[in-house]
């Protein structure tokens, strides 16, 4: 008698776990989000921080400046991203004019983070990445 491969044994369990509504066992696959889009009101960032209170948009651009625009405007919410619909995806279209530029998000104001969705991205020079986008 011939056993069946083990491909095909793997493909029935994923095909029995897709057919099933909520199913669980697929917590494994993640959603992924698109790099930044250019659109005509600017450049839409997206992160995904379910848990986080406030994110931040910081980059290279002179009005953020790594979010030193804070000190220059006193004001905190240089570069702030909105959940309005508290899905966990922060959002921010952000006019930028034609250029190279490097960007983080910053979670709950202390933890800076390259795109994961951007696979474009240059050293920072402390041991970890910035993302980068090319606006035309």
């Amino acid at each position: 008698m011939r056993r069946p491969l083990p491909l095909l044994t793997l493909l029935l369990a994923l095909s029995a776990g897709l057919g099933v509504p909520g199913c669980s066992s697929l917590n494994f696959v993640k959603r992924r989000l698109p790099p930044p889009t250019q659109t005509p009101e600017g450049v839409v960032f997206r992160f995904m921080a379910p848990s986080a209170r406030i994110v931040q948009l910081a980059g290279n651009w002179p009005e953020n400046d790594w979010l030193r625009g804070q000190a220059q405007t006193g004001s905190f919410l240089v570069g702030e991203m909105k959940d309005e619909d508290g899905d966990g995806i922060w959002t921010r279209t952000q006019r930028l004019a034609p250029g190279r530029y490097q960007y983080k998000f910053v979670i709950d104001r202390v933890n800076w983070k390259e795109d994961p969705n951007n696979p474009n991205r240059t050293d920072d020079g402390y041991g970890g990445f910035n993302s980068l986008i090319d606006v035309r």
